[in-house]
């Protein structure tokens, strides 16, 4: 025993354990990704009254894994006056950034391949390296459509993210790290304790900031993520298909799939910033710790995959009935609207944390 604990605690023992880490995170997110894509199509669906994918597998569940065997078999087609390498380097740095991002995720207590103290500026770092794979992609087509696209795409990424990064402030001032995991323990316990409702513990006059801060969030998500009612660089009526137009099989593929994987990590951070994490907020924090580990720990993964994908269902029903904005309203609602809110809100809560609690 001793001799294979000492194994674990050496370098090679760690990176192997690290790696086995990544292996199930990945292989977990595109998994969960293949679902929620088919949900996602579902619910578009079912608002406009028809019945979605319904003929590969049962009720059609295999339907994004039979798209995802097309996409592979298919021929990799680069335009001729295409930068071969930047054409195909674009995609991969979009879905291995995306999936970098995940890094930091805590599932369940403890659950997490790096528990960095400084995991939200991780994710910023990342979040913002993203826009580098559309701009790749759109300029190495040598075509107008995709290069109007990923210069669309790059400006509204770098407006949103200026409000999302004020809006995470508000909660960092609240839990006073930017260690994921530590602020979803701030939220444990009762729902009332949860961010988005003001936290609890002698803050929750403070409902009245962050609950239409989460909201904000959510929004600004949707653009960061070029989500409808925001997907003005795939704009399908004008542009063609963005940033996508030259690009076929596996390469568009690597496209959709770092899209998706992005939209699931915001689900997720939404959950983890403002509604609780992986707390079930209906049992206090003592009923938990008096269960055994593995009825704890099924909960905790349980209630955290339940509010990501709650979040995901939210952005799917907004893509069916929320009309696309123009390019001049995306720009003033990020500009002049969403940041001098997310500005007084991040003031407000400094305030509240220095002269009503005492940080």
């Amino acid at each position: 025993m001793d001799a294979a604990t000492s194994f674990w605690a050496t370098p090679g023992g760690w990176t192997l354990i690290t790696l086995g880490q990544i292996l199930l995170i990945t292989v977990g997110v595109l998994v969960a990704v293949a679902f929620l894509l088919l949900a996602d199509r579902k619910v578009w669906a079912s608002v406009q009254m028809r019945k979605g994918p319904n003929v590969v597998g049962p009720f059609g569940l295999l339907q994004s894994f039979a798209d995802m065997i097309k996409f592979v078999l298919k021929e990799v087609v680069i335009p001729s006056g295409a930068d071969k390498a930047v054409f195909i380097l674009a995609p991969v740095i979009t879905v291995v950034l995306a999936f970098m991002a995940w890094a930091v995720i805590p599932f369940a207590p403890g659950w997490v391949v790096s528990d960095l103290n400084v995991g939200i500026l991780y994710i910023f770092a990342v979040s913002s390296l993203g826009v580098y794979g559309i701009i790749m992609g759109g300029w190495a087509s040598n075509s107008k459509y995709p290069f109007l696209g990923s210069l669309r795409s790059a400006a509204q990424m770098v407006s949103y993210e200026v409000s999302l990064g004020l809006i995470i402030i508000n909660v960092i001032l609240l839990a006073g790290t930017m260690n994921l995991s530590q602020i979803v323990e701030g939220q444990s316990g009762y729902f009332w304790n949860w961010y988005a409702f003001g936290g609890g513990q002698g803050t929750w006059p403070l409902i009245v900031i962050l609950f239409p801060m989460s909201i904000v969030f959510f929004v600004s998500a949707l653009a960061e993520t070029n989500r409808p009612p925001f997907d003005l660089p795939e704009a399908e009526s004008e542009l063609v298909a963005g940033y996508q137009v030259e690009y076929s099989s596996t390469t568009y593929l690597l496209f959709m799939m770092g899209e998706y994987v992005n939209i699931v990590f915001m689900s997720a951070m939404m959950t983890i910033l403002f509604f609780g994490g992986w707390n079930p907020g209906f049992l206090s924090q003592e009923t938990l710790d008096d269960l055994p580990a593995w009825i704890a720990y099924t909960i905790y993964l349980l209630t955290f995959v339940t509010k990501t994908v709650f979040w995901f269902l939210a952005i799917a029903l907004v893509k069916a009935f929320v009309p696309r904005f123009r390019y001049d309203q995306l720009m003033r609602l990020g500009w002049k609207i969403f940041l001098p809110a997310s500005l007084v809100a991040v003031v407000v809560t400094a305030a509240w944390r220095v002269f009503a609690v005492g940080a």
